[in-house]
């Protein structure tokens, strides 16, 4: 039986004046969601995301992994749309999401925006989502190579995001992990800093609490020009580690320093 034993942490970085990332770790689902908007709310729009995601895992529903993302991503889509029709000035608000669930035997993959996820397996670093941006369009029609993607002024322009105005359908499938894999999920606060050579350095230290602390050190020693949030999550076997099945469900980022219940009544208080 499949389960996650995740450590995370999320920092403002050395530029920005709040977080408007989130994120969510959990024995079964973890969410790593980076708002956008500034003004607008971008942290309220990722801690909304994340709030509905902890809220479907609570239900105990009984859909299939990939059904359940899908369900929180339709209800995260509609909240935000909902709160910028009531209240225009949130106009621009959303927020990427990445979101990996499993049941214990089956792992699915939700993906929308420049947030990643990363598969470390056997000392081997991939990319498992596909950055929905218009330089990776870009790198895709062969029009720019990587290492100018990294560079370009235009790097930051999302084209699907939850909310924001952009296309929200997410990237949704079924993925294989077994135990022993270990996963990285990050804002692009540590992945447009950090190249995936260094990643995959720090990813082969044993101890995930230590990783975390070097992934966030590294992206802040390349200039921490915008919140990193990063969970390292170890795909372990809870039938052979019986402590892993009941670990608790934690918040990081901007959703656990606002507390956010219900994205209406955050924005009265």
């Amino acid at each position: 039986m499949l389960q996650f034993r995740t450590a995370a942490a999320s920092h403002v970085g050395l530029v920005r004046s709040h977080n408007e990332d989130s994120g969510l770790s959990g024995p079964s689902l973890v969410v790593v969601a980076d708002g956008m908007g500034g003004a607008a709310a971008g942290e309220v729009a990722s801690s909304t995301s994340v709030r509905i995601a902890e809220d479907a895992l609570r239900d105990g529903s009984d859909l299939a992994p990939a059904d359940l993302l899908e369900q929180v991503v339709d209800r995260a889509r509609a909240e935000i749309r909902e709160a910028v029709t009531a209240d225009p000035s949130l106009a621009g608000m959303g927020t990427t999401f990445t979101a990996v669930h499993t049941d214990g035997t089956r792992t699915a993959i939700a993906h929308l925006g420049d947030s990643r996820a990363y598969l470390w397996r056997r000392q081997v670093l991939e990319q498992v989502t596909h950055d929905h941006t218009l330089v990776q369009a870009m790198v895709d029609a062969g029009k720019l190579s990587r290492a100018q993607a990294r560079r370009s002024a235009h790097r930051h322009i999302v084209m699907r995001s939850l909310g924001g105005g952009g296309l929200s359908e997410p990237d949704l499938s079924e993925i294989e992990v077994v135990p022993g894999d270990r996963l990285l999920m990050c804002s692009d606060g540590l992945s447009d800093l950090v190249d995936d050579a260094t990643l995959a350095l720090i990813l082969a230290v044993p101890h995930a609490e230590t990783v975390v602390e070097l992934l966030v050190a590294a992206a802040l020693d390349a200039g921490g020009v915008d919140n990193v949030t990063c969970l390292v999550v170890d795909v372990v076997d809870a039938t052979a580690e019986p402590a892993a099945r009941s670990g608790p469900v934690e918040r990081w980022g901007a959703v656990a320093e606002l507390g956010v219940e219900t994205l209406p009544e955050l924005r009265k208080s």
